[in-house]
């Protein structure tokens, strides 16, 4: 692990350093920031070296064909059709042909393993098993090794980023980031002004997400600074693969993952003010209408704290506190899983009654800590997402270790330009999208689609980011009988507890099921893998090789929130629902109907 803070005298000696050697992005009039040269492929390791020739599949691979996929790179297999080696082990277990009928049992078992759980989502207002693809997403220790340095650079200095964009502004004033790309971000939030965290941590929990490129190098697609869901699917899917394919965890060095919660808890108790010994720590949740309650309820359960609505909660005299069967009990910290519009209806929208009033007066008085804190929308902008390799050299001094999608800003007019002349052969993305709505695939468009586009772009230049269609890597997945490519990302989680930060090993991998679909979102079609890291024979992760491994908590919480607590939400109806989102929170997102209102829980893996 790698440490998360340093000094202050540091911090600015870092920055001023970085500044002088930093130009302005904006005065060149180039996406430099989202443009990287050309590196050496961190994904070459695995090839044979042989030149690309016939592809000789055997077994349940045996129909194996690249088809559509065929720019894409393969982790499972070089261009010469040889396995790559961190995959051996499994295309041995899963080529034989003796093998289908087990194979296809232990499909069966993964869906009713689901469904015995209530692992499940909503696709056209039915509830079906969320998609658990038979074969796992395959990382060496090598490649994970950077990738996790990488991810926590990047969480490092977006927390300086966030810490002086509500304190000095320094990057502001240097010219780094010009002052109206932050002012106009619709999360840069001016009551949070201001308010430090106890122990300096903004970003407890980050979601990075990563794609592979035709040359097999990682890159980050955005980032994911609020509430980043989908580790309850990482937490499950491991579950679910290792009581059903329990022979393939035996053969492999896999890390675990079941210690998630006990590293979130640790950096929750952390960030506390009072009570730092025994802090009360409470999961807040919109409750259980959202389609993220699942994860909510997992989670409080994981870690031994309680799991409440707003109405179970009150401030008095600047102080949280929870109605409990026992009386009220003090709230030294709230891991919130509602959106900032919804959390303080006095400082926010009045409307809400999904939070609590006085919060974020209680939270600047430094009696509570609101995790992930108010405001850190900013950090994920998809524009500000273009700036983090300046972010990084201006706050680290350092190059950053992973790099952006190629990126157009259409907020600068000469970049607006190439992006309607060019509106044909690019992605175009709505700043503010989610859940993969919004976006126009410039090659699959109709000439009357990319007009309304290229309308939408001139009166609205900085909503929306333009890149190359990026052909996104494949993995070998189970489609009806058959083995073939689908396209996958990559959703590492990283957690902050102001010592250090930890990557949580692999992450939710996701795959678009429908052929030739880059959009992975189970909203619309996708499914997701096990992510498994291998461990290195000489890596401390030895101890952790355990792929069954559970977490079980230690500790329950005396008092339960009372039944008969007031409700206040009687007018109003609340539904979850899958749409168009204001937030920029992760390629797909939940929303939350109340009645007019409409409440995203960032980042969710759909």
């Amino acid at each position: 692990m790698t440490p998360a803070s340093t000094s202050a005298p540091a911090k600015k000696a870092a920055r001023k350093s970085a500044s002088a050697k930093t130009t302005t992005s904006s005065s060149s009039g180039k996406a430099a920031s989202g443009r990287s040269g050309s590196s050496k492929s961190s994904g070459s390791g695995g090839r044979s070296g042989k030149s690309s020739g016939e592809q000789n599949f055997t077994g349940n691979f045996s129909g194996y064909s690249k088809g559509p996929y065929g720019k894409a790179y393969d982790e499972m297999f070089d261009a010469a059709g040889d396995v790559r080696t961190p995959y051996r082990g499994i295309y041995k277990a899963m080529a034989d042909e003796e093998s289908s009928d087990l194979v296809e049992a232990r499909v069966e078992a993964l869906g009713r393993a689901y469904l015995d759980q209530g692992v499940t989502f909503s696709l056209s207002g039915k509830e079906r098993p969320f998609p658990l693809d038979i074969v796992p997403r395959v990382i060496s220790a090598g490649e994970w090794s950077k990738l996790e340095a990488g991810i926590t650079q990047r969480v490092q200095a977006l927390e300086l980023f966030l810490d002086d964009i509500y304190g000095e502004q320094e990057i502001l004033r240097d010219g780094v980031l010009p002052k109206r790309l932050v002012h106009s971000c619709e999360h840069f939030h001016r009551q949070a002004a201001n308010i430090r965290p106890p122990n300096g941590v903004r970003i407890h929990v980050a979601g990075i997400d990563l794609i592979r490129d035709e040359n097999g190098d990682f890159r980050v697609l955005e980032d994911n600074l609020r509430s980043p869901s989908g580790v309850s699917y990482v937490l499950e899917n491991r579950r679910a693969m290792a009581r059903v394919f329990p022979d393939l965890f035996s053969k492999h060095r896999v890390r675990a993952v079941a210690d998630y919660p006990s590293h979130l808890l640790r950096a929750l108790r952390a960030s506390a003010a009072f009570n730092e010994a025994d802090p009360n720590i409470v999961v807040l949740t919109p409750g259980v209408a959202n389609s993220a309650y699942f994860e909510h309820s997992l989670l409080a359960r994981l870690m031994g704290v309680e799991l409440v609505e707003g109405r179970d909660l009150f401030c008095r005299d600047n102080v949280v506190y929870m109605r409990t069967t026992e009386g009220e009990q003090r709230v030294d910290v709230i891991y919130r899983r509602i959106d900032d519009d919804f959390l303080d209806p006095m400082q926010f929208r009045p409307d809400s009654m999904l939070g609590v009033a006085g919060l974020l007066n209680a939270a600047r008085a430094g009696n509570v800590v609101i995790s992930s804190a108010v405001g850190n929308g900013v950090g994920d902008d998809k524009l500000i997402y273009t700036y983090v390799p300046e972010i990084i050299e201006y706050y680290l001094g350092e190059k950053p270790s992973l790099q952006n999608v190629d990126t157009l800003r259409c907020w600068l007019p000469e970049e607006c330009e190439e992006v309607l002349d060019r509106i044909d052969e690019l992605v175009v993305k709505p700043v503010e999208g989610s859940g993969g709505y919004g976006i126009v695939f410039g090659p699959e468009a109709t000439k009357a689609e990319l007009d309304t586009l290229a309308r939408k772009v001139r009166n609205d230049p900085r909503g929306w980011i333009a890149q190359p269609v990026v052909q996104l890597s494949t993995v070998p997945t189970k489609i009806g009988n058959e083995i073939r490519p689908r396209h996958v990302d990559l959703r590492p989680f990283a957690v902050n507890d102001g010592e250090s930060v930890w990557v949580l090993p692999g992450g939710l991998t996701r795959v678009a099921l429908p052929e030739g679909s880059l959009v992975v979102n189970s909203s619309q079609g996708g499914g997701s893998k096990d992510t498994w890291v291998l461990a290195s024979r000489t890596s401390e992760a030895e101890r952790e090789l355990s792929g069954a491994k559970v977490v079980t908590t230690s500790g329950v919480a005396a008092a339960r929130p009372a039944d008969n607590a007031p409700d206040p939400v009687h007018t109003q109806t609340q539904q979850q629902q899958q749409g168009v989102s204001s937030q920029s929170q992760s390629p797909g997102e939940q929303c939350q109907s109340l009645g007019g209102m409409t409440q995203q829980q960032g980042g969710d893996p759909r």
